[in-house]
């Protein structure tokens, strides 16, 4: 981050005025900004106004890392995007925004999944991280890399009503270490036990505010102002407006930093946190084109929806709706003699509720639709509406 041979341009200077007159802050910390990288490792609901944020402060180089594609789904929340985004690269629509709220910042797109054989090669080129992701072993990946690479570690996450932020592996002037995410959650929580936003929700405008909270430690840790929220768990309440700030400390046991580390290499986190850490017996699968033919023929069977009323409310394809929280209490309900479909938006809860069905009650004739009902509109009725 050294600024020794960093200039502005009289378009920066006006630019940044704001942040230049305030006396804690000067031209020396937005030369900090200017002079360093930033990566922010997802562009969804958090990462979408840290990105804003920082590229409007003035971030010198940001780097975007996400794989997926614009969805209308996303647009809730998810404010870097607009419906004509919509089908494309995340990272090349948030570099078109971007770029047109602030020419003086560079991005550089890493429009892939973050794992264990490129995380390193990708955080090492950045100063600072910011993790914005929704599950548990890129939050465990991401802390790992940081902690190998010696990198601060922005971290955010959100569910329903409730945001949590913290700054992990700070060190701070006098060279003190802060805590890291292993020192806060030793162990992940068992698979299933906490649902994802996708599963769960979260009110549009929560990472809207946690997302801003990360944006906001990221400049203190570029440029040195205030006290970052090193050693320290914030968390938010949207319901309630309640906030409240927990003090963290490093773990002696920690596997990665502690005082006998065992882990020194980036591990499959996907089996740490238990996601394959049992080979399951394999689900029945079908196409939303076999389906389609099955429908069309006349085929004896049932199309069982395992998604939420409001999902049914906003498109459906002519199954009943037995939301999943009452899928085992339906179980009666289910017939055994044909072939039985079972759907939600994607193709991963109608999935986990064939397991739980076959696993309690020995059902043997259940089919997940592959891809969900998505995949059922893409390829066979793209007239429907797709959420």
């Amino acid at each position: 981050m050294t600024t020794s041979d960093i200039h502005f341009s009289k378009e920066e200077l006006a630019r940044y005025n704001r942040h230049i007159i305030i006396p804690e802050f000067g031209e020396e910390a937005q030369l900090k900004l200017k002079a360093a990288k930033v990566l922010i490792i997802g562009s969804g609901g958090l990462g979408s106004p840290a990105l804003l944020y920082l590229t409007a402060a003035g971030v010198g180089t940001i780097g975007i890392v996400d794989f997926d594609v614009v969805d209308d789904s996303n647009l809730q929340r998810q404010v870097l995007f607009d419906i004509h985004e919509i089908g494309k690269a995340k990272v090349e629509a948030a570099k078109r925004r971007l770029e047109a709220l602030n020419p003086h910042v560079q991005f550089v797109l890493h429009n892939t999944h973050l794992n264990s054989t490129n995380a390193l090669d990708i955080i090492q080129n950045y100063d600072v991280v910011a993790d914005g992701t929704d599950n548990f072993p890129t939050r465990y990946l991401v802390n790992d890399a940081t902690l190998l690479l010696d990198k601060p570690n922005v971290y955010g996450s959100i569910f329903q009503f409730e945001g949590q932020v913290s700054v992990f592996n700070y060190v701070n002037s006098q060279g003190e270490r802060g805590p890291n995410y292993r020192d806060l959650y030793p162990t992940p929580p068992p698979p299933g036990l906490v649902p994802s936003c996708a599963e769960g929700g979260v009110l549009g405008v929560l990472p809207g505010i946690i997302g801003s909270l990360q944006a906001l430690e990221v400049i203190k840790v570029i440029t040195g102002i205030g006290e970052p929220l090193s050693g320290r768990f914030y968390t938010f309440d949207a319901l309630n407006f309640e906030s409240r700030t927990f003090h963290i400390k490093r773990r002696d046991d920690n596997p990665v930093n502690g005082k006998n580390p065992t882990i020194h290499k980036l591990i499959d986190y996907e089996q740490f946190c238990g996601m394959r850490a049992i080979e399951e017996k394999p689900v029945k699968e079908i196409t939303a084109r076999e389906l389609y033919d099955w429908q069309v023929k006349g085929t004896p069977f049932k199309l069982i929806d395992v998604r939420e009323p409001s999902e049914y409310k906003i498109v459906e394809i002519g199954g009943e709706l037995i939301p999943p929280s009452t899928v085992l209490d339906r179980a009666e309900d289910i017939p055994r003699d044909i072939p039985v479909v079972l759907h939600c938006k994607a193709g991963t809860r109608s999935l986990k509720a064939i397991r739980e069905l076959e696993e309690k009650f020995g059902f043997k004739n259940l089919y997940n639709l592959k891809g969900g009902i998505l995949a059922y509109i893409d390829q066979v009725q793209p007239a429907l509406t797709r959420y």
